[in-house]
């Protein structure tokens, strides 16, 4: 069925296992964020299989549907108070920093008789989510103090999601330094240290996080085999887990420069061409509603992507080896955003393939 996207789970199994047993070896947790495939269980096993203590996601109905694996759950993003019955209902652990929403959560929580974890999370510059100022900080945590069903697992940072905040040894101090905050105040050790995403990988690689921070969230890291600070490829991982396979509904030889006045395209750009004669050109099934306007990497260097509309991707295949026809797939390689957005496309068939 095409478009699809084949997934690779021996691969995906093999990028959890370096990076898990990489961050074990300096005392940190792994939990293992599935939002990029929509908290597709089948897939998410793969994570498990890989060594992930946890699995996190930013939507509660992708928490829902892993139910069935038996690893604590974490809930990404601040929770939303028309959510908050589904929070306690889905997750083990959820990340906060408004006092509103820890109240409803507490008496959530009383009323399903249960005690939820929360992670405070706080705000070191990249100026998405988390408590900004001391005095808000110190007054949420003595009110947390006072909440009975709800359990301060630990405390969180988000960098380069927003602000592009690169994680380093300085901001990930002053992490600590309000963990030990937390510590005093409420009288007890913190469990969670929880030091970012995909672009604290390279502190990782070079050994120099703080030595309190026990837990990472990660998702390209593992996905792509790439972390997200500098884009750089992490060493002995795969980067060609998940390839969108497309499917040549037409081959001509036609210009390549249109022939008319050129006005606006669909998505109210004006575009511009190169003359390069007559070209071979291939369109296939699948377009921006599906990738949006993220890159592609077609896996044979002979092709050049031309173009896309909402459900066309127009390709250069004049100077491919292959003698390509009507109905064959041409295979791309991608990038974190165009990842989100297939997986996310009800159009893309999922094809997860496992080695016999």
């Amino acid at each position: 069925m095409n478009p699809r996207l084949d997934i690779n789970y021996e691969k995906l199994v093999h990028n959890t296992r370096i990076l898990t047993k990489k961050a074990e070896q300096q005392g940190i947790v792994v939990a293992g964020v599935t939002k990029v495939f929509q908290g597709n269980p089948a897939v998410a096993q793969a994570y498990i299989d890989g060594g992930v203590q946890h699995l996190a996601d930013s939507r509660i109905s992708n928490l829902s549907k892993l139910t069935s694996l038996s690893v604590p759950k974490i809930l990404l993003r601040i929770p939303m108070h028309s959510e908050i019955g589904d929070v306690v209902k889905y997750a083990d652990i959820s990340l906060n920093s408004e006092l509103s929403t820890l109240k409803l959560l507490n008496e959530e929580a009383k009323i399903q008789a249960k005690i939820h974890g929360v992670i405070v999370m706080v705000d070191l510059g990249d100026l998405r989510e988390g408590i900004f100022s001391d005095k808000e900080f110190n007054k949420t945590i003595m009110e947390i103090k006072e909440l009975q069903f709800i359990d301060v697992k630990g405390i969180g940072v988000n960098l380069t999601c927003h602000g592009g905040v690169i994680p380093t040894e300085k901001n990930l101090s002053k992490l600590v330094a309000y963990g030990k905050r937390i510590e005093e105040i409420l009288g007890h050790e913190l469990e969670i240290y929880s030091g970012g995403n995909s672009s604290s990988v390279y502190l990782l690689d070079q050994k120099k996080l703080h030595p309190k921070i026990n837990h990472l969230r990660l998702g390209e890291a593992f996905v792509l085999g790439t972390e997200s600070a500098y884009g750089e490829k992490i060493p002995n991982t795969h980067q060609d887990i998940f390839q969108l396979v497309g499917e040549i509904v037409e081959l001509k030889e036609k210009p390549s420069v249109p022939i008319g006045e050129i006005g606006m395209d669909a998505f109210g750009n004006t575009p511009s061409f190169e003359d390069r004669g007559i070209r071979k050109r291939a369109i296939l099934a699948v377009g921006k509603q599906d990738f949006g306007s993220y890159d592609l990497f077609p896996v044979e260097e002979d092709i050049t992507i031309l173009g896309s509309s909402s459900d066309h991707l127009i390709i250069d295949v004049t100077n491919s080896k292959l003698n390509y026809r009507v109905g064959d797939e041409v295979r791309f390689n991608l990038r974190y955003g165009a990842l989100l957005s297939l997986l996310t496309s009800p159009y893309v068939h999922k094809n997860i393939i496992k080695e016999l």
